[in-house]
């Protein structure tokens, strides 16, 4: 209830308002944003590019308890717009700012299932990661997952499917090698 009326206050042009809708889920805005861009500067980025284009863009919410969606899904644009300004360049200090946030430090085994899982990963589509990412990363739904992708909800139940299919494929041949 509150949120709702934050969000009507938003729509009104009250910025702090939607200042504290997006506060809320700051941490959650973050993980996701980290998720698609790989390191805390880009993810920074796109975060204060999403509340610009949120603020912007406000009046064009149709449902106030579609907000948190809504602002995935523009979260999700920067980042993606942001990944292709990057044109894919990998810097070499980059290897260190893969860490996960909030990540448990066990030097050895948390590292090693990080660097296995981030292998797989890199195997799949773009399509399969990125839904695999928002499913069990984000813990998001398939309905969710669908209207941040845009597309339908069993075009990502399939991505999901065959990527971690492939996953379980490649990982089986690694531990055979």
């Amino acid at each position: 209830m509150e949120d709702y009326r934050l969000v009507k206050k938003a729509k009104k042009g009250d910025k702090e308002a939607l200042l504290q809708l997006i506060m809320k889920r700051k941490n959650q805005y973050y993980r996701l944003a980290f998720t698609y861009v790989g390191n805390e500067h880009d993810a920074m980025d796109a975060l204060e590019e999403m509340i610009v284009l949120a603020y912007e863009k406000i009046h064009q919410l149709q449902k106030a308890e579609s907000f948190y969606s809504w602002t995935n899904t523009i979260l999700v644009n920067c980042c993606k717009s942001l990944v292709k300004k990057r044109l894919k360049l990998v810097f070499l200090d980059e290897t260190d700012s893969k860490k996960q946030p909030d990540a448990i430090t066990n030097p050895y085994i948390v590292r090693e299932q990080q660097l296995d899982l981030q292998d797989l990963l890199s195997r799949l589509n773009q399509h399969q990661r990125e839904a695999i990412a928002l499913k069990y990363f984000h813990d998001l739904d398939y309905k969710s997952i669908s209207k941040i992708t845009g597309v339908s909800i069993g075009t990502v139940k399939s991505r999901i499917f065959q990527g971690l299919k492939k996953m379980k494929t490649l990982y089986g041949a690694d531990a055979d090698e």
